[in-house]
């Protein structure tokens, strides 16, 4: 499903360079749970945001799909993203202003699905995160647990191939990380490919390969036999 070939960012400005990823090579496989583990500074977010086709290489490939879409302009990576890749972030990124019904139902507006089409999906993936009982509530209503919930409800309601989850229990405490940790397994186990940016080596014990930077590059890449830890 993913693959990048050499792949380096380089950050520029007037006084300085900054190479955030050097010749980064990496292949993801349909279905698996990767966690991306490293130093703050070393390119894992980089990383995450050019798989989710938010941000381009310097140079390089990347191949989403067997498609070469490293070097698309931004309104092609915009289509492309459109039910293909869900986003879960450590902040939540909810909309204040709506609510969670709203919240979940935005990815299936725009990509200009009818009511009754939404209803259902979003009705589903509600209760799939048992969170269906706070469907009226407003993010500020809810606690950190809640509001996770709700965003990897947003995440998955289109049903995407890939998942890309950075640090996804960063604001949360031990228990409701937990849970999260368990939506996550199950959404993996139900044929959806997670790639997961993490300091926390509990959270990276569920997942099934660990890929560690350092300095922008790949240093070690290891499939874990062990179960993840409940």
């Amino acid at each position: 499903m993913i693959k990048t070939v050499d792949l380096t960012k380089i950050f520029r400005t007037e006084e300085i360079e900054t190479s955030a990823l050097n010749n980064v090579s990496l292949h993801i496989k349909q279905k698996e749970f990767v966690a991306i583990m490293g130093p703050s500074g070393c390119g894992k977010s980089t990383l995450l945001n050019i798989i989710g086709l938010l941000d381009n290489p310097t140079r390089g490939q990347y191949f989403f799909d067997g498609q070469e879409v490293g070097g698309l302009k931004e309104r092609n990576r915009t289509l492309l993203r459109k039910g293909n890749i869900g986003f879960v972030f450590q902040s939540f990124n909810l909309i204040d202003e709506l609510n969670v019904y709203e919240n979940v139902e935005l990815p299936l507006i725009y990509l200009k699905l009818k009511a009754g089409e939404r209803k259902e999906m979003v009705e589903k993936v509600l209760d799939q995160m048992k969170i269906g009982h706070r469907r009226k509530h407003f993010p500020q209503q809810l606690s950190g647990g809640q509001q996770q919930r709700v965003a990897i409800a947003r995440a998955v309601v289109a049903n995407p191939k890939l998942i890309l989850a950075d640090e996804p229990t960063g604001n949360l405490d031990s228990k409701n990380g937990i849970e999260v940790m368990n939506l996550l397994t199950d959404l993996n186990r139900a044929g959806t490919t997670i790639v997961m940016v993490t300091h926390s080596m509990r959270d990276a014990g569920y997942a099934y390969r660990l890929i560690n930077l350092f300095d922008g590059q790949v240093i070690t890449e290891n499939a874990q036999v062990k179960e993840a830890v409940l």
